[in-house]
């Protein structure tokens, strides 16, 4: 942990940490030459090169450099040390609005102001092309003024991401916020599961609970599916009403941005903020930042998109970015929404088997670096996914395994292996007698079999 009053890039002091999570802590600091109070974010660039992460991170920035408005937080500078990117935004001294709901329900006249403020501040990032994707009362601060200021932009998207069919298909969201469209993985409006989030967000503040919860996830799902929720007795009827075409499970019909903020009950007692117009000294901040964003990138701009062997079987200078599984990756992997139906009955029965491993993807990646250089195998990793090559010649052609790496969790992996050329029984005959026995070391689980944990 950074120590408390200490100074950063020479011009910040450190003060009380205000949240952390994996990859990155926030402080509060101060100005040393303004006394200006503002939060500092401090990502650990080594964590998020190893996390894959570094285009997530470039594109938060690049999003918060396009959203400047009265309740979105605001960012003011990047910067880079040679271990550490620094971001110094905004500081919001009320916390999260999440905090305010813990205590219980909001009265109407407190909900509906909060409500405007995130729908104005949703309308805004839309119209420039930003759609967040994880609306949620801890990402919403309250300010001393009892003003909403939309934050974490960490799994937001640009409008130029929607691939040909002009939607987005990457599943992503906190699943009690998230619509339906997104549980089933078939492409997705950005404006309409924010949309979704912020009803979501309303019901929360005047009810003081979720609207779509059950503790089995697949139930959960299946009710957000179906936009089954009901309304406590105390909702007004305008609200009742307002959700019913906000919650509802099907995108082309769900209410848009303008005709919400037309109708009469957000209406009520709306108090219109103009967002500041750009002007020069804004757009030379704005590239300044980008500049920044280049400079903080600049010294990983030499490393190899991957790493391929160089001839005796290892890799060089391995870096492994693994791809992310979250709860939608793992309900489409298994069959009638039954978790139970990853693990198989056996490895050496299928050409496509799974394990899981509690050590990092960089352990997981020089096992099988070992067993190409014991095996004859050429060896080649990029992104996480490991190519092994067999050099002797079987009954059908050269042996040849692929094995993809996927994080759950920062201390969770899942690796698929997949036969992708050779003899079938060569292949099994491989798993059962070296590849499994010389795997044993990283596996926590095998599938079918029980949990068989591991010394770390």
């Amino acid at each position: 942990m950074e120590k408390k009053g200490r100074v950063v890039m020479e011009k910040f002091e450190l003060g009380r940490l205000l949240g952390q999570g994996t990859f990155a802590k926030v402080y509060y600091a101060r100005n040393t030459t303004t006394g200006q109070s503002c939060a500092i974010k401090i990502i650990d660039k080594e964590k998020i090169m190893k996390g894959g992460l570094i285009d997530q991170i470039k594109r938060e920035i690049s999003v918060m450099r396009l959203v400047k408005h009265p309740n979105v937080v605001r960012l003011y500078e990047v910067m880079a040390s040679k271990s550490k990117i620094y971001f110094v935004m905004e500081y919001v001294k009320g916390g999260e609005l999440f905090g305010k709901v813990a205590k219980g329900k909001l009265k109407e006249d407190d909900a509906r102001p909060y409500f405007q403020q995130l729908i104005a501040a949703v309308d805004y990032c839309h119209s420039r092309g930003v759609y967040h994707r994880d609306l949620k009362p801890e990402n919403l601060l309250v300010d001393e003024n009892g003003n909403l200021k939309v934050s974490d932009f960490g799994l937001s998207a640009l409008r130029e991401s929607r691939r040909q069919d002009g939607l987005l298909h990457t599943t992503c969201g906190t699943p009690a916020y998230v619509a339906p469209e997104v549980i089933d993985m078939k492409g997705y409006d950005g404006a309409k599961v924010d949309i979704w989030s912020c009803g979501v967000i309303l019901y929360v503040l005047l009810a003081g609970f979720l609207p779509f919860h059950d503790e089995n996830l697949m139930e959960l799902y299946k009710k957000i599916r179906k936009g089954e929720f009901r309304c406590p007795q105390w909702f007004p009827p305008e609200v009742r009403k307002l959700l019913s075409k906000i919650l509802d499970p099907n995108p082309s019909h769900r209410i848009t941005v303008a005709k919400l903020m037309e109708n009469s009950w957000y209406k009520k007692g709306y108090k219109h903020i103009d967002t500041p117009p750009s002007t020069p000294d804004r757009d030379r901040n704005n590239d300044s930042i980008i500049e920044d964003v280049h400079a903080a990138f600049d010294d990983w701009s030499s490393l190899p998109p991957g790493n391929v062997d160089d001839g005796d079987g290892k890799t060089q200078g391995c870096i492994v970015t693994p791809s992310f599984f979250n709860a939608f990756d793992l309900i489409a992997l298994s069959q009638g929404f039954d978790l139970s139906g990853l693990f198989e009955e056996d490895l050496d029965q299928r050409d496509c088997s799974r394990f899981t491993s509690k050590k990092p993807a960089i352990d997981i990646v020089s096992k099988f670096e070992e067993i190409a250089q014991s095996e004859c195998f050429r060896i080649m990793n990029k992104d996480g996914k490991v190519k092994l090559q067999g050099v002797k010649e079987g009954r059908k052609g050269l042996l040849a395994i692929d094995a993809e790496i996927f994080e759950v969790t920062p201390s969770f992996y899942v690796v698929e292996m997949t036969k992708t050329s050779g003899d079938t029984l060569e292949y099994k005959k491989f798993c059962k007698q070296e590849l499994k026995p010389s795997l044993k070391d990283i596996v926590w689980a095998w599938q079918g079999s029980e949990q068989q944990t591991i010394d770390t």
